[in-house]
């Protein structure tokens, strides 16, 4: 096994040390070629979408430095003090990939893609090499509570699997949700989506028993038609800003309160609106790409199509995801002041990215359904938090991280709560046995047929939406 890890490092590590953005540069271009593009071309769409990764984390990062102070201003007139500080999941994901057994993880999801191609159980290409790191944290989570290596591995191929599965059940939905065309190969394995079976349950629930409540909903675009601006994406922003600025209890009796509130509206506003011109990015990226697997598909595999799984937010310009994010922004704060056995005051993740792109997708864009649901599901978050806090310390010291010393540190939104919890399961079936190896099973079995039901949902509602799009 450790000739294994020794070479996932050699292999790995020279390439993941440049960073996101130039790791997707290289691999783009590379597949491009592979798949008989241009080289130009193929250049040229591994540069956009470099440079739309570096674009949306440095407006990512502006939104949330601007919401933070507000926030953590909040926090100074409650009087409330957590003893774990959230550190957002910047500093996280740098943390994990300093872990050797994260480039051994990346191996086995490798080899896992390439299997599931070659025997027709996906149809996705995973790109998003960065981004595995959220994986690896499940397996390196599990080890810490005491499982061998091997189980952990066998833990990640588990996830890893329903995964990849997951990204082609969700590819008629982005088509909609982006209004792209059918040969558009983007779709993402991001773990952000692994929340969707929780989420389609509850969805369901809305359905069945509260389908009047759409009928309060809106739809932003539809909005900004009938009244311009006032319902545009900048206008969204603003009113956010506002809400936010209030909450932090700006006093509008002087000039800074009013400059404070201005401030934070126009960061929102504009935030909000740049997030849509650089969705717009990443669809751009793909289209050389997007040709040279039509035309291999055509000559090699009869017209099978093939997609491409990158980071999620080429969803960023639906104003959707941002407004239930500003919304459960200070929701998250309240439900963490007062939900029993959390220890985590979320700042670095206050702008809830782990949570509302699947919200977006499950529910497909019904605002009112995404700030509800996304309140029921916040708790599992901060619990798997704070469960993680001993975990991530002690992770965060090993690799020579900065962290100040009697400090435990976390990350609020971090992506796959549920997973971080069955990580705990096995971990502890593994060291203690007894009754934590039935609640292991137990775990495993509800979470694999709760994703075997959401997928068969998943399926008729992608038959529902062709029959639709081709009535049309």
């Amino acid at each position: 096994m450790n000739g294994i890890i020794n070479f996932a490092n050699s292999l790995f590590k020279p390439l993941i040390d440049m960073g996101a953005a130039t790791i997707m540069l290289i691999v783009l271009t590379f597949i491009a070629l592979l798949f008989r593009v241009k080289f130009s071309k193929a250049l040229e769409g591994g540069m956009k979408l470099a440079i739309a990764i570096t674009a949306i984390g440095n407006i990512m990062n502006m939104l949330t430095m601007a919401f933070q102070k507000p926030m953590m201003q909040f926090v100074k007139h409650t009087g409330i003090h957590m003893d774990m500080q959230d550190m957002g999941w910047a500093p996280l994901a740098t943390i994990t990939w300093g872990s050797p057994y994260t480039l051994f993880y990346l191996l086995v999801l490798i080899i896992l893609n390439v299997l599931l191609l070659v025997m027709n159980k996906t149809n996705t290409l995973d790109v998003d090499i960065f981004d595995v790191w959220h994986l690896a944290f499940i397996g390196l989570f599990c080890v810490y509570v005491g499982a061998p290596l091997w189980l952990s591995t066998l833990l990640v191929i588990f996830i890893g699997t329903m995964k990849i599965i997951n990204s082609d059940l969700m590819k008629p939905t982005f088509n909609d949700l982006l209004d792209a065309p059918e040969g558009n190969p983007m779709t993402t394995t991001h773990m952000n989506y692994m929340m969707n079976p929780i989420i389609m349950v509850f969805n369901k629930f809305f359905d069945e028993c509260l389908p009047w409540l759409d009928k309060f909903d809106f739809d932003s675009t539809k909005l900004n038609e009938k009244i311009g601006f006032w319902g545009s994406r900048f206008a969204i922003g603003v009113y956010l800003g506002v809400f936010v600025s209030l909450l932090a209890g700006n006093n509008l009796a002087t000039e800074q309160g009013w400059k404070d509130m201005f401030t934070l509206s126009f960061v929102g506003g504009s935030c909000i609106e740049l997030f849509s011109v650089i969705g717009s990015w990443f669809i751009a990226s793909v289209e050389p790409l997007s040709q040279g697997i039509a035309d291999f598909a055509t000559k090699k595999f009869s017209g099978r199509s093939f997609n491409i799984g990158l980071d999620w937010p080429f969803l960023a310009g639906r104003s959707e995801i941002w407004a239930a994010a500003n919304v459960l922004a200070p929701i998250m704060m309240l439900e963490a002041m007062i939900l029993p056995g959390n220890r985590l005051m979320p700042l670095g993740g206050i702008i809830a990215m782990g949570v509302t792109p699947a919200l977006l997708v499950v529910t497909r864009g019904k605002i009112i359904r995404m700030i509800i649901i996304g309140t029921v599901e916040l708790p599992i978050f901060l619990w798997a938090g704070t469960m993680v806090g001993p975990f991530v310390t002690n992770m965060a010291h090993s690799v020579g991280a900065a962290i100040p010393a009697h400090t435990l540190v976390s990350d609020t939104t971090m992506e796959g709560p549920v997973e971080k919890f069955l990580a705990y399961l096995v971990g502890n079936a593994w060291k203690q046995h007894g009754m934590f190896i039935i609640y292991a099973i137990a775990a495993l079995v509800v979470y694999l047929l709760l994703f075997w039901w959401y997928a068969r949902e998943m399926k008729k509602r992608n038959i529902e939406y062709t029959a639709a799009k081709n009535h049309s």
